[in-house]
């Protein structure tokens, strides 16, 4: 995974400033967004969030079956502080071999996750996710990404993320549609301040 996590960026590793950060940037307003445009949630789905963070996208849906995955140990002791009751929360990576005895799910969430990742970690992250859907099941991602004619401030703050594989819309369209029939896309700002991002829905 690629991520630069010295210096200022060091600080958003404790919980409580990567939430502050966030809500300072929107995030809230942004989250609202996504769950009623793309993951489009009900009572009973299951959901498994891959780099769930400190889930704050669970004070947004409804009861749903929740399993977050994050690298963090720190963001998952919060959500489990926070959220305990209402998800099955594990730091570590996600593999197949940790959902075999899992029921499927109807949406896997890769919030701000495929920036951080090179193309070989993005393919197989892809490749899990199809793996482990229903039939029917999507996968709805959101990511930072590049774009022609881009306001300045706007690719400014994208080239500042942590994350060092920002790409632009066609090429994360392109690694989706190695692994999904179904890809549909949208650049969207869902911040406040300028912030351009690539917002991908995927299905079998």
């Amino acid at each position: 995974m690629a991520q630069i996590n010295t210096g200022l960026r060091a600080v958003l590793s404790n919980p409580i400033v990567y939430d502050t950060f966030q809500s300072l940037l929107g995030a809230n307003q942004g989250r609202r967004e996504l769950v009623a445009n793309w993951i489009r949630p009900y009572d009973g789905m299951r959901i498994l969030d891959i780099g769930c963070g400190t889930a704050r996208i669970l004070q947004h849906l409804p009861k749903v079956d929740y399993w977050g995955f994050d690298l963090s140990q720190r963001y998952v002791d919060d959500a489990r502080r926070r959220y305990g009751d209402r998800g099955h929360f594990q730091c570590g990576l996600v593999e197949q071999a940790t959902l075999d005895n899992v029921p499927l799910f109807d949406v896997v969430l890769a919030l701000g996750v495929l920036h951080h990742l090179d193309d070989d970690q993005t393919l197989h992250l892809l490749t899990l996710a199809k793996n482990v859907l229903k039939p029917n099941g999507r996968l709805v991602t959101i990511d930072p990404c590049y774009v022609v004619s881009q306001n300045p401030l706007a690719r400014y703050l994208v080239s500042r993320d942590r994350g060092q594989n920002v790409r632009y819309p066609d090429a994360y369209r392109q690694l989706a549609s190695n692994v999904f029939s179904d890809v549909k896309g949208l650049v969207d700002n869902l911040a406040w301040i300028p912030y351009t991002h690539w917002i991908m829905e995927c299905a079998k």
